[in-house]
């Protein structure tokens, strides 16, 4: 991204000062947004957005893994990767070995290295078992609240089987990538310069070859047809976010505790939005990992994720606007389902025997409830929770 080659950003600046410097990192930065202005190198419509995209991105070679695991020891943090899978029995052995090899028994920078496995009907957990991850199957985990099939499902019931106060999300679908995914986003969150960063996202180019737009820089069908579309309209600060849909991503445990999750592909959006509304949009920072390359679905698929993240979107919309402020990140599940279907569905066509003929699909809508109220209800213990031994 041309952003972090043209000018500084606040964590290039502690890494060049030193972390001991804060007056002369606030000067630095003030005068290298003043010299953009001057320039006109206007990067977005916004101008919370446009101040939070020059100040809040960063590449992701900023960030040596040996400089992290000493602010880690400093932290006395506790790192858990976790990799959501379903399926992926081709790619998530070199995913999880790479992992394994570079960044745990390497470098001591991952302490724990966790494959969700939702309900794979291939050999997804053995290969990943063998590569050397700790494996859990979704619906044996925290039985007796159900399961649902979804992305955000594994990622919620992660956080009942990890211990990282530090969590970084991987695909376990990767084709083109590097450890550096991992290091990069850990980067602004051990940072003794930025305590206030509670999210952080990736940014990249898409490995996809020519496209009709001129090249591969951008999001997937679904980030620009719809993603990029509703943060524009509706949350505008957010339009600094290039990659709002990544599944590459790392958080603060403290900040998912707090927060529903959606249970399928709508979990990233919300998050995104969710951090903004609670937290500010200074709580969430991007890394620039280069190119990424991954599988890719049909957009037949696609479409119902799409679905989901429009209803993702709407609710925290319109909880927001009736709750008096589009800022505000509360919303009552109850008064923005009234009227709606209880089991929303996707209709989509097919051509048989020269007839068009409908095909219905449910649409995920599911949220599950923030882990930390829910423990608090319950009265159990993380483990316990989760149906596991203390």
């Amino acid at each position: 991204m041309a952003i972090t080659r043209q000018g500084a950003s606040r964590w290039q600046l502690v890494k060049r000062e030193g972390v001991n410097a804060p007056d002369k990192l606030h000067s630095n930065i003030l005068s290298i947004q003043a010299s953009l202005i001057r320039k006109g190198k206007r990067l977005v419509v916004n101008d919370r957005a446009e101040a939070w995209l020059r100040r809040g991105t960063s590449h992701w070679r900023d960030w040596p893994a040996d400089r992290l695991v000493s602010w880690k020891r400093q932290r006395g943090s506790r790192i858990s990767v976790v990799i959501p899978a379903r399926d992926e029995e081709a790619t998530v052995g070199d995913v999880v070995g790479a992992l394994r090899d570079e960044l745990v028994n390497g470098i001591p920078l991952i302490d724990e290295l966790v494959v969700m496995d939702s309900d794979s009907a291939d050999a997804t957990a053995q290969v990943a078992e063998r590569a050397g991850a700790q494996v859990y199957r979704c619906q044996d985990v925290a039985p007796g609240l159900g399961a649902h099939p979804g992305k955000g499902e594994a990622l919620w019931k992660s956080l009942l089987v990890t211990t990282g106060d530090i969590l970084v999300f991987v695909d376990a679908d990767l084709t083109l990538w590097g450890s550096h995914f991992v290091t990069g986003l850990l980067g602004p969150m051990l940072c003794p310069a930025s305590e206030q960063v509670m999210l952080v996202k990736a940014c990249y180019d898409r490995a996809v070859g020519d496209t009709p737009d001129g090249g591969t820089v951008g999001g997937g069908r679904v980030t620009e047809l719809v993603a990029r579309p509703l943060l524009n309209l509706w949350w505008p600060e957010l339009a600094g976010v290039t990659q709002p849909l990544s599944g590459e991503w790392a958080a603060r445990r403290s900040l998912l505790e707090e927060l529903p999750i959606p249970v399928g592909y709508g979990v990233e959006i919300a998050v995104l939005i969710d951090t903004a509304s609670r937290q500010g949009i200074d709580a969430i920072a991007q890394v620039d990992l280069g190119e990424r390359g991954h599988s890719h679905q049909a957009d037949a698929d696609l479409a119902v994720m799409a679905a989901e993240l429009m209803l993702v979107t709407e609710r925290r919309r319109l909880g927001a606007l009736e709750a008096g402020t589009l800022e505000a990140g509360a919303w009552e599940a109850g008064a923005w389902e009234a009227g709606r279907p209880e089991h929303p569905e996707l209709v989509q066509f097919t051509r048989a025997d020269g007839e068009l003929r409908p095909r219905h699909r449910a649409v995920p809508h599911a949220e599950r409830p923030p882990v930390r109220s829910l423990l608090a209800g319950t009265g159990l213990s993380q483990a316990e929770l989760a149906g596991r031994d203390g």
